[in-house]
């Protein structure tokens, strides 16, 4: 029974992720937030549990990927499609019917999330660190939007909701997920500085940014991932 545990674990993340979508549909971004951070706490220990229990199996990798593909792909896809009708009162003073098209280009990191899960189930590269920006970051980073519209205490709403950032914000972000930059991986695997500097570092930016900028840090702290990721490539042993 207890070899059961890591795809239950796997599918309780799936279902998280149809609440989120649930709770987007009736506002609740606080909810839907919620229920993402349990996602990928739950997406997070899946597999430390499969390897505890030893119930490695194609079948946990498959599941694992379907149910990242809605909560870390759907869900980021309907946050900033909701994000973008919020701009559509300025837009829609244009006149011009295109623009009611531009809220569904927010789809595009749907899109490039199911093609970055693709692409790691079929890369040997990935095993121990990120190629390109994992979904369950890019998702934190989206899920971040709205909160920092309902909670914004440095002025960013009008920036937000500027329909030329969510166009950029979500090429940005589509591009990370897919591109060729290795990406550190969260797992400390041995307790020392010398061997896992770039992840403490990682977390103890990851603390300071949370304390001192709340929902606004997530998009700061994918930059300064990015940054780590750069300085100390996860595929070169680092000797500093």
């Amino acid at each position: 029974m207890i070899k059961h545990l890591p795809n239950l674990m796997t599918l309780m993340n799936l279902f998280c992720g149809c609440l989120a979508i649930i709770s987007l549909f009736n506002g609740h971004f606080e909810t839907a937030a919620l229920l993402v951070v349990v996602a990928g706490i739950l997406d997070f220990f899946d597999g430390f549990v499969a390897r505890l229990v030893n119930a490695n199996s194609e079948l946990g990798k498959q599941l694992d990927s379907l149910a990242d593909m809605v909560t870390f792909g759907v869900v980021p896809g309907f946050v900033l499609f909701h994000v973008f009708n919020r701009t559509m009162f300025s837009l829609n003073e244009m006149g011009d019917p295109i623009v009611r098209l531009l809220p569904y280009l927010m789809f595009v990191v749907t899109l490039f999330s199911c093609l970055r899960l693709a692409k790691f189930n079929i890369d040997p590269r990935q095993a121990s660190y990120f190629i390109g920006l994992n979904t369950p970051s890019n998702t934190f980073m989206v899920m971040s939007l709205p909160l920092i519209l309902n909670h914004d205490e440095f002025g960013l709403t009008p920036i937000i909701l500027n329909p030329a950032f969510l166009i950029v914000f979500a090429a940005l972000s589509s591009y990370l997920m897919v591109a060729e930059i290795p990406f550190l991986s969260f797992k400390i695997k041995v307790l020392s500085w010398q061997e896992a500097k770039p992840q403490i570092l990682l977390l103890i930016g990851v603390i300071l940014f949370l304390f001192t900028l709340k929902f606004a840090a997530f998009p700061i702290i994918i930059l300064y991932y990015v940054i780590l990721s750069l300085l100390y490539p996860p595929h070169k042993k680092t000797t500093a």
